[in-house]
């Protein structure tokens, strides 16, 4: 057993932390006050050839697995981007697993390449305002007509819709009262498609943190979509994008975990630094002791992490440790955050020092895109045999 970085992995560490290193915490900070995408830091990362990272290298990236990702991504979040940097590439890095796996060779050739080169953007539109976790509960409607689809309905949380091009579109494309029982989760189907402004209404939700990457409600009417842009067969667009939750999810843990050392770092640094009472206050062990704890959290959900990515590009199965390490990873790194303001006092509450920020943005992996509560349950049923409760 080995927790060694490879020199691969390490040098792709060390590679994205000299490009972050032209992107300082200012530079999320104004990010942050402004509210504007972060497109020099998105070119820079499509120019390294980042985006690409996870596809194959048939299409134009680099072929490589989620361990990888993960350190990619936990290298953007502790360079202080934390959730504004990495989830401005997101959906390049996993988001469209389901085209590569599932994907006509023509549609991963029309598809795939631009995304790899940051010549697109995209979003991913699943959830709804009244089904929430419920996925197989989907409303919007894509009803067939000769050769393509006409969709009616509404998404909401859909990150980057103000800036993004293209839509990764999770339509019911049979009613669910026409589906035998047990089997609500039939019938949707899933399209990679344009974006089209004229037949999607736009909405921007305002929220207490990455306010550069915007979140969203979309309202569709008529949006016509061309047969050819429907992934995989119709009805089974429910199990093509679960091909793609558990990496999502072991991503979500390790920019957690990024954004929880960069606190951690910025803590330590303040408590040698700040002098009460004639000496730095990291002296005193009711700092030093609660800052030694979250190191340790964070190494434990950093192994936990590493070991999901591990199984998953190992073919191994996943979900157990996927959920469990976005669950562990999002309370170690909202713990080290809350630690970083209590450490800092009242300059925490400044934006100055940019504490604030990271505990802004750690609640996302604590909600997205799963509760922890589901989580919980999963494993109460999967791993322990508990009864199902839901």
């Amino acid at each position: 057993m080995n927790f060694e970085l490879t020199p691969e992995q390490e040098s792709i560490r060390e590679a994205v932390k000299g490009l972050c290193a032209h992107f300082p915490e200012s530079y999320w900070r104004e990010r942050d006050t402004d509210g504007v995408f972060p497109h020099a830091f998105y070119d820079a990362m499509a120019e390294a050839g980042w985006l690409g990272l996870a596809i194959p290298e048939a299409y134009g990236g680099a072929g490589l697995g989620v361990q990888e990702a993960c350190i990619m991504m936990q290298a953007v979040a502790e360079s202080g981007a934390c959730l504004s940097g990495c989830s401005s590439v997101h959906i390049n890095i996993f988001g469209l697993m389901p085209i590569a796996v599932f994907g006509t060779p023509a549609q991963k050739q029309r598809m795939l390449p631009p995304i790899a080169r940051g010549e697109v953007k995209a979003c991913f539109g699943v959830t709804e305002p009244n089904t929430g976790l419920n996925t197989t509960r989907l409303k919007t409607r894509a009803v067939r007509q000769g050769d393509k689809y006409v969709v009616h309905g509404q998404k909401v949380w859909i990150s980057t819709a103000q800036v993004a091009d293209k839509i990764m579109l999770l339509a019911r494309t049979t009613p669910i009262e026409d589906l035998p029982p047990g089997k609500s989760s039939s019938g949707l189907s899933l399209f990679y498609t344009d974006l089209d402004r004229s037949r999607i209404d736009v909405r921007l939700i305002e929220k207490m943190g990455r306010k550069c990457v915007d979140s969203n409600e979309l309202f569709i009417d008529g949006l016509e979509i061309p047969v050819e842009d429907r992934i995989g067969e119709e009805g089974q667009g429910f199990k093509y994008i679960l091909h793609g939750m558990n990496p999502e999810r072991v991503l979500l843990a390790a920019e957690a975990v990024g954004v929880g050392r960069i606190a951690l770092q910025k803590a330590a640094a303040y408590a040698r630094e700040r002098v009460v009472f004639d000496r730095p206050i990291g002296q005193n062990q009711s700092i030093q002791h609660p800052l030694a704890a979250n190191w340790v959290e964070l190494e434990a959900a950093q192994l936990l992490t590493m070991k999901a990515a591990w199984l998953y590009d190992n073919g191994k199965d996943c979900g157990a440790e996927a959920n469990a390490a976005k669950y562990y990873a999002a309370e170690a790194g909202f713990r080290a955050c809350e630690r970083a303001i209590l450490t800092h006092g009242g300059m925490g509450y400044s934006k100055e020092f940019h504490v604030e920020r990271y505990l802004r943005e750690i609640m996302i992996p604590r909600i997205a895109p799963v509760s922890a509560e589901m989580i919980l349950s999963h494993i109460a049923e999967r791993v322990l045999g508990l009864p199902k409760s839901y």
